[in-house]
């Protein structure tokens, strides 16, 4: 209160804050040393005077949330997980190891990624170079999301502020376009190479040397062999045309474009690459084939595409659920609103989700009656759960 009587209040973290690697990194202190000593009764390293900065050092926060849903937190098992190299200069900060879930009880944050460079502009460089090492399978990230804000040349040339996001939308939170071509042809190589890796090793397991099963060169008498593949991409599914050449080589029909590819398969550590030259130009991409989905990580991003299940091996028809309401991500049933048998209109509310500190009120898709209201208050949801069955 200040002497005219006028209140303020001022937020006291006793406490450090989440960003305080950055003071370290610029620094060369350690923060948390500083305070167990100064409990301990001791000293204060450094007086204010005494500490010189240095460089300068960036932190994306690392978060299991969708961007795309009005960053909308998530939870679920991190099914892969590797992470840039630590080292001086790159700090990761985290609680979780491949195969750990991310709870709903918490925060979604899956890490702490700090980078140091001698100015902005290399600490911006090596930031995104980090990220595009960040690659996690299992749910959805913002890591595609940070590298757009990173490569933004406002965000570069330092024009940040509070309403950066919704000013540059178009930009960091694009609309989905179909993907190109040639990571298509490489989905479709990795899973060509896959089949290939399955035979060799039948072929070695094999009495029978002359086996057809042993063999997956696609060879043919007097012709060449074309084979359809067809890939799910979004909502979209894309048909590839695949002619098996005699060199070893591949012709992929997209559409009206043909591509010429080639390639293999590289191990290393626990992680498979595919090395692959399409129309002459090479990549290195780290190929993950999860179930039904297959992941692409490269110096552009990251690109998944769906295998088709025909609709009888298919748990849940492609249609989705018969009319009704679903968990938008995994979370407590807070309250319930209606039972079976009430009548509701589009956009009235049927119950309350608590997840990850937040709230979230579940409405009605369309007009209509209640047939089963399928979880109750107290109980666990899982993300695309159907809560509410209409009749």
């Amino acid at each position: 209160m200040d002497s005219k009587h006028d209140f303020y209040f001022m937020e006291m973290n006793t406490r450090l804050q989440v960003e305080h690697p950055v003071t370290e990194m610029i620094t060369g202190t350690d923060l948390v040393e500083w305070q167990i000593k100064v409990a301990a009764g001791e000293k204060i390293p450094l007086n204010q005077e005494e500490i010189t900065l240095q460089g300068h050092a960036f932190e994306a926060r690392i978060y299991a949330e969708d961007p795309q849903n009005n960053f909308m937190p998530g939870a679920g098992p991190l099914v892969h997980l590797a992470t840039p190299p630590a080292d001086l200069s790159t700090r990761i900060e985290t609680g979780v190891r491949q195969g750990d879930e991310v709870s709903v009880h918490y925060d979604p944050m899956i890490a702490k990624l700090v980078v140091w460079a001698v100015d902005r502009q290399a600490a911006l460089t090596k930031l995104r170079s980090s990220l595009r090492q960040y690659h996690i399978v299992g749910l959805h990230t913002n890591i595609d999301f940070l590298l757009r804000l990173a490569g933004h040349p406002e965000f570069k040339a330092g024009n940040v502020h509070t309403d950066f996001i919704p000013q540059h939308r178009e930009e960091l939170l694009p609309s989905r376009k179909a993907t190109a071509k040639e990571f298509l042809c490489q989905a479709a190589l990795g899973l060509i190479l896959k089949e290939k890796a399955m035979s060799d090793v039948f072929q070695i397991q094999t009495q029978d040397q002359y086996s057809p099963f042993a063999s997956s060169s696609g060879r043919r008498l007097n012709i060449s062999y074309t084979r359809n593949m067809t890939l799910r991409d979004g909502e979209n599914n894309v048909a590839i045309a695949v002619t098996y050449n005699q060199d070893g080589s591949y012709s992929m029909q997209i559409g009206d474009k043909t591509f010429q590819v080639l390639g293999d398969l590289h191990s290393e550590g626990d992680c498979t690459y595919l090395k692959c030259s399409i129309n002459g130009v090479s990549s290195k991409t780290k190929l993950i084939i999860l179930e039904n989905t297959i992941y692409l990580f490269s110096v552009e991003g990251t690109v998944q595409f769906d295998i088709p299940v025909p609709k009888y091996l298919s748990s849940v028809s492609s249609e989705g659920t018969q009319g009704g309401a679903i968990a938008p991500m995994t979370g407590t049933i807070e309250k319930v609103f209606v039972k079976a048998g009430d009548k509701v209109k589009a956009g009235d509310s049927l119950m309350v989700m608590i997840a990850m500190k937040m709230e979230h009120t579940i409405k009605a898709p369309e007009d209509g009656t209640i047939k089963r209201v399928l979880y109750k208050e107290g109980a666990q949801a899982n993300r695309h759960a159907p809560l509410v069955e209409f009749e």
